[in-house]
């Protein structure tokens, strides 16, 4: 039932906001050229992995040795709006189409933190990722990433059609008041999280 709830909302949504998800895709061509997607493997349902999309938000720049310079040194003000506003997910939708991710679930990291995970937290990749969840309407980044995938777990261990629909309008109104948004420990939150200390580039591009 979910999986054909999640594939009728990704086939509405598409078709309604395809006069937004053209005009985002020909101002990404504009702004910052070609590719206008952005893929990165992320870890999906049991942990395997899968290209989730985005539009593209940065723009291509290399030092002199051929490597990318940092992400503050690569978003544009236009690229700043695009995330800010959620628009650089939509594509995301073709993701749910293809069923490796739902609308709502715990939200797919960077494949790098899978080696830090503890048994627990590998829980939240007995469900499919989502294009929001419980973590996203619950505190955002003012939430430690520990308490993130608690939440994640807790969102496994309770799933349900009605907890999906409370998440979807708590969703809306995240994104209207940007509620959490930009918090100044995020980095160090997931800083404390990695034995590695994941760096600063990795943690720009998590969703």
């Amino acid at each position: 039932m979910k999986r054909l709830i999640d594939f009728l909302i990704a086939l509405t949504a598409l078709a309604l906001l395809s006069p937004i998800f053209l005009w985002v895709a020909y101002k990404v061509r504009k702004n910052l050229g070609s590719p206008i997607f952005f893929y990165q493997e992320r870890p999906g349902k049991n942990a395997k992995l899968f290209k989730m999309i985005k539009f593209r938000s940065m723009k291509d720049a290399l030092d002199k040795d051929g490597n990318p310079l940092p992400d503050d040194q690569r978003i544009t003000p236009f690229g700043q709006k695009l995330r800010s506003t959620s628009l650089d997910e939509m594509p995301q939708l073709i993701n749910v189409l293809k069923g490796d991710m739902s609308i709502v679930g715990p939200r797919p990291q960077m494949k790098d933190f899978l080696e830090h995970y503890t048994p627990e937290q590998m829980r939240r990749h007995e469900v499919r990722p989502g294009m929001t969840g419980l973590a996203q309407v619950s505190g955002r980044n003012n939430l430690s990433w520990e308490e993130k995938f608690e939440l994640d777990v807790q969102y496994v261990d309770q799933s349900s059609i009605w907890l999906d629909s409370k998440i979807m309008f708590k969703t809306v109104k995240v994104m209207f008041t940007k509620e959490g948004i930009n918090a100044p420990d995020q980095e160090v939150g997931a800083e404390r999280f990695s034995n590695k200390h994941i760096s600063d580039t990795h943690l720009s591009k998590n969703g």
